[in-house]
């Protein structure tokens, strides 16, 4: 391998990996989800049930972390446990996280905390979700009661994950709770999560601890086709510009990418003659090098990729899709977009909400019934990756 062909990173990126509370400790029944897994006429192919149960098996999941050679673990704090009533804290539930936040410590892994993951506790439902009218100010005291009890540990803090895709998901497409349709109610839950990232925000940055904040946010590649530059233009407003310029204050934006997107005069448009993943979405590990470029340029903040994977039962192509991704995003900082880490999405095959546990899209295979964990070949090779802080291109 000649010496053009080596890409080397700087020492100090944070080379991680990603997962949700829900998505793989299991139990979660004070939940929104749990309960919109079990309703009658649920989209939810399954139940999301003991998931990994990381709930129990945190310190193993660690302990793979570390053995891969990775510096940085991004998890979620689960709300639901935490606040399971209105003003109602559990002691137990915290006591539990900041086990898992002394744990990464003691392996020497940067603990990248989520506060909020797509998940409400069933009261904060039962009251609105994200149109109740509170719910920017209970978030805050949701983010003033954690940053109490952990934020001596915290590495990084991010707020909300993909609040974009909670609003499209849920409240223009109806496809995650609550079922919502409709334009108007899409736009003014962004308005709303934008607030409740200020709330939590501010909470957090009154500490104790001093760690960077930021929101996670989902970005994709969109490309007009068929006259849809003028829908194109509304829709990327909604979905990123509007939060892009809402981060300008924060310490860092969090880029979660995954493929690129069709914009028609309609809206989104199905790909055609294109490979896609198991997902169903072009496979385009592209779109890491255009959406950090973009990010930077509208937010102006430092940047991590806190997400970017792809779904596949061929592991190999698990490999090419995050080297060709790591590629395009060493060309960004070699131009010099401040770029400071990646997360690979994710650890472990989980839960994917309604699509349930059909997508593979962890470096780490789960058992279904012994949850027994066994590293994949593309995770060995992200950790010689990350380990050496060096990347080798096969092509």
């Amino acid at each position: 391998m000649s010496p053009q062909n080596i890409l080397t990173f700087p020492p100090d990126f944070y080379w991680g990996t990603a997962t949700a509370a829900h998505q793989i400790e299991g139990g979660n029944t004070n939940s929104d989800w749990w309960r919109y897994e079990h309703q009658p006429d649920t989209l939810c192919q399954e139940s999301s049930g003991d998931a990994c149960d990381s709930w129990h098996r945190y310190e193993e999941d660690l302990d793979i972390v570390a053995s891969l050679g990775l510096n940085s673990f991004r998890f979620s704090l689960e709300w639901a446990r935490i606040e399971p009533a209105p003003g109602e804290f559990s002691v137990a539930a915290l006591d539990h996280y900041r086990r898992v936040i002394e744990a990464c410590h003691r392996r020497g892994i940067l603990p990248v905390v989520t506060l909020h993951h797509f998940t409400l506790p069933t009261w904060v439902a039962d009251a609105g979700s994200f149109e109740a009218p509170d719910i920017a100010k209970w978030m805050g005291r949701y983010a003033d009661r954690v940053v109490g009890a952990l934020g001596d540990g915290i590495g990084i803090a991010c707020t909300i994950n993909e609040p974009n895709i909670v609003a499209m998901m849920g409240y223009l497409y109806g496809v995650f709770p609550p079922n919502g349709r409709g334009w108007d109610r899409f736009c003014t839950v962004n308005e709303t999560m934008r607030r409740a990232h200020g709330e939590m925000k501010d909470a957090l940055r009154a500490g104790p601890g001093s760690f960077p904040i930021g929101l996670c946010l989902s970005m994709t590649e969109y490309q007009a086709v068929n006259g849809g530059e003028e829908r194109l233009a509304t829709w990327v407003e909604q979905m990123e510009d509007g939060y892009l310029r809402a981060a300008r204050d924060d310490d860092f934006l969090g880029v979660q990418c995954y493929s690129r997107n069709l914009i028609g005069p309609t809206g989104p448009v199905e790909e055609q003659g294109v490979e896609v993943t198991d997902m169903g979405y072009a496979y385009w590990p592209q779109v890491v090098e255009y959406t950090v470029r973009r990010a930077a340029a509208l937010a102006g903040v430092p940047l991590i990729v806190t997400e970017n994977g792809i779904s596949t039962q061929h592991d190999e192509r698990r490999r090419d899709y995050i080297e060709e991704a790591l590629v395009g995003l060493h060309r960004a900082i070699s131009d010099g977009v401040d770029v400071r880490g990646y997360f690979q999405w994710s650890l472990l095959d989980n839960f994917e909400w309604v699509l349930g546990y059909s997508q593979k899209f962890g470096i780490v295979d789960v058992d279904r019934h012994s949850f027994t964990r066994t590293i994949k070949p593309s995770g060995h090779w992200y950790g010689d990756v990350a380990r050496k802080g060096i990347l080798a291109p096969r092509a």
